[in-house]
């Protein structure tokens, strides 16, 4: 079986426990996942399972991904993803997977997706510099000062410096799944996930030592 599941994150509110304490969860909209592809040690040198999210209409798709879901009688979707699963048994190729098959309430989950872009950013709000005075004749106030020492006669690689800020695959670990909606087809995990209203998320069950 599946050990991850799709959604779209459509924001963050709050619910009470059993205890009258107020939690913080984010929504996230699940549904139905359509396994478009099966791979195997033998075919493919690992084993991994390729889903389907989100019913699309096929003009949106380009013709080489639409190609993909003629083996599942041309249901066409706009999402294509592997996901890790446990066992390939029961995994045949067209079978539809529902959230509540593979999340419970209680279990620990890592929430992947691509975080905000912030834009071309300066050191101080990329990487937190302290910055220089704002008075007393100071004419640096923000910029990022030394970027290395005379002697290498160039700028390292990773050095901290301005840039694109954001942007990029982010995985929070050991957050709570706090209810699993089948009627309202939503996810509620505790906290805060990465990302956008409305982008695209990873939910993974941990095991231990994850």
């Amino acid at each position: 079986m599946l050990t991850a599941i799709l959604g779209k994150k459509l924001g963050m509110t709050q619910v009470f426990d059993e205890a009258g304490r107020m939690v913080p969860v984010t929504v996230v909209s699940t549904g139905a996942m359509v396994v478009t592809q099966v791979k195997t040690a033998q075919t493919d040198g690992y084993d991994g399972v390729q889903v389907g999210y989100e019913p699309v209409h096929e003009n949106r798709l380009t013709k080489p991904v639409r190609g993909q879901f003629k083996r599942v009688n041309g249901k066409t979707m706009r999402y294509l993803r592997e996901l890790p699963a446990s066992t390939l048994e029961g995994l045949e190729v067209g079978r539809e997977i529902q959230p509540h098959e593979v999340l419970s309430e209680g279990d620990i989950v890592a929430v992947t997706a691509v975080s905000k872009g912030k834009g071309f950013a300066g050191g101080v709000k990329r990487w937190h510099f302290h910055g220089a005075d704002m008075t007393h004749g100071s004419m640096i106030h923000r910029k990022p000062q030394s970027g290395g020492a005379t002697d290498a006669a160039r700028t390292f690689k990773g050095v901290k410096r301005p840039g694109r800020m954001g942007g990029g695959t982010v995985t929070v670990k050991r957050l709570k799944v706090v209810r699993v909606d089948q009627e309202k087809g939503v996810v509620l995990i505790k906290g805060a996930v990465p990302g956008a209203n409305g982008g695209l998320v990873t939910i993974k069950k941990m095991e231990k030592g994850d």
